[in-house]
């Protein structure tokens, strides 16, 4: 793979930041953070990631070959970035899948088509599809209620909406629990209102996973005009039967990989600043703004670093997750693989909300008033970002090495459109828009700097 226009984007600093990296060795770090944040904003380079990537690779589903592509397009990026170490570390994925055919429809009393996206790793229905009484429930509670065998040979709906403000534990629950929970019930097949917030006739796909002692139905998203249909149906007739034709394939074992960039430390090179993102998307779209937009801010805050006369006082690690989408995997894996390491891990964030802009900082460490988060907080107001009241894990990616001690920084992103978005085939890149995505890029370039220039030990207990 060629990067024909990759010699034209090498940064050329502006005189601002030129004076300021010539004398950067007098320079305070909160100048030169200040002039790293100014150059994210100006040259759009979180952005141009986010495009090659997109372009290139397009959906990157895990375990497949177009997620393996996109680890080997990183790692080209990187070198050419010049980042000092960049490996790759693989690992296993037990629930290999890809997706089939998908369609549904009403057949009776009023026949109609239905817009439907199977739930990533859900079983096939059979080739001739399934075609069944439905059972509807509004809220995830109300199928929960059901004894085990009411529901014997029917196909349970739940058009509960996603709560304002994105997932929550019901809205997990219900993607990830429910297929097993009318199984339980004698289902035989589970439908769901997408977890989404658009009215937009498309369904948003995501993970959901099965008891091993209940037997697997097949599972779909409905996108959520066609769940309010299906509400004002049932507000009418007293059965509704519905055809179902699902076809995704069982892949068994495969492989996925996290992509790791370290810029190493002058001083104190064996303490770690971690920047991550995932760099898995589920495959309806391209996955610009899950997670395309996150790699392309934490690459272009390396990379902004990386290209400063002088190298960072402590580590700066890269981390690209792999199958983040179906269970945190890559996370969890490095968490595991690296936990003779994590007590050197000095902080860790992660970007995976979308394109932002960043609008607080909340922080998940022990010493809330510890002087570098007070310096970079003071350095991120600029920017509009503000202090956060909730405590973070520092992204999905992070939760695993942060539940084990290693602090944290959430740097929170703005989602009001993020969850219209999100793994449906409207995740494109058009909907990223520059200044959002600069700006997320400047908030993790003063917070990897500044936190690896003063830095400090912010142990938590885990």
């Amino acid at each position: 793979m060629t990067h024909p226009r990759l010699p034209l984007r090498a940064i050329a600093f502006g005189p601002v930041l030129a004076t300021l990296v010539a004398s950067s060795a007098i320079a305070s770090p909160e100048s030169l953070a200040a002039a790293l944040a100014q150059k994210a904003q100006d040259t759009s380079l979180a952005l141009e990631i986010a495009t090659d990537l997109t372009t290139e690779i397009g959906p990157r589903l895990y375990g497949s070959e177009s997620e393996k592509r996109a680890a080997n397009w990183a790692v080209k990026r990187f070198s050419v970035y010049g980042f000092d170490k960049i490996w790759m570390e693989s690992f296993s994925v037990e629930r290999g899948w890809k997706r089939g055919l998908e369609t549904a429809s009403v057949t009776s009393p009023s026949p109609q088509s239905l817009v439907i996206t199977a739930l990533g790793g859900s079983v096939p229905t059979p080739a001739e599809g399934i075609e069944a009484e439905i059972a509807l429930f509004k809220t995830i509670d109300a199928m929960l209620e059901q004894p085990e065998g009411s529901l014997n040979g029917k196909i349970a709906v739940v058009t509960q909406p996603m709560a304002i403000g994105g997932y929550s534990k019901i809205s997990g629950a219900i993607r990830s629990k429910g297929p097993s929970e009318a199984a339980r019930r004698g289902a035989i097949a589970f439908l769901m209102r997408s977890a989404g917030t658009d009215n937009d006739r498309i369904a948003h796909t995501g993970g959901t996973s099965y008891l091993p002692e209940i037997p697997r139905i097949p599972a779909a998203a409905l996108s959520v005009p066609d769940a309010q249909q299906l509400d004002r149906l049932s507000e009418r007739f007293d059965k509704i039967r519905i055809k179902l034709v699902l076809t995704p394939e069982e892949l068994g074992t495969v492989t996925s990989q996290n992509v790791i960039a370290e810029i190493t430390g002058s001083e104190r090179p064996d303490e770690i600043v971690l920047l991550g993102a995932h760099l898995d998307s589920w495959d309806l779209g391209t996955g610009a703004i899950d997670d395309g937009a996150g790699v392309g801010i934490v690459m272009a805050a390396g990379k902004l670093i990386r290209d400063l006369p002088n190298p960072p006082k402590r580590t700066i690690r890269i981390v690209l997750f792999g199958a983040e989408e179906i269970g945190i995997i890559g996370g969890q894996y490095y968490a595991d693989h690296h936990a003779d390491e994590l007590a050197n891990h000095i902080v860790a964030t992660e970007a995976d909300a979308g394109q932002g802009p960043v609008e607080f900082m909340n922080i998940g460490l022990d010493n809330t008033l510890d002087p570098t988060l007070a310096t970079i907080r003071k350095a991120l107001q600029p920017l509009g970002i503000k202090s956060g009241r909730s405590k973070s894990s520092g992204g999905p990616d992070i939760g695993p090495m942060h539940a084990k001690g290693v602090p944290a920084i959430g740097l929170s992103m703005n989602t009001d459109d993020y969850f219209d978005l999100h793994h449906t085939a409207n995740d494109t890149l058009d909907k990223i828009e520059p200044k959002r995505i600069n700006q997320s890029a400047a908030a993790f370039v003063i917070t990897a700097y500044l936190a690896s220039e003063l830095g400090g030990y912010y142990r938590i207990q885990p």
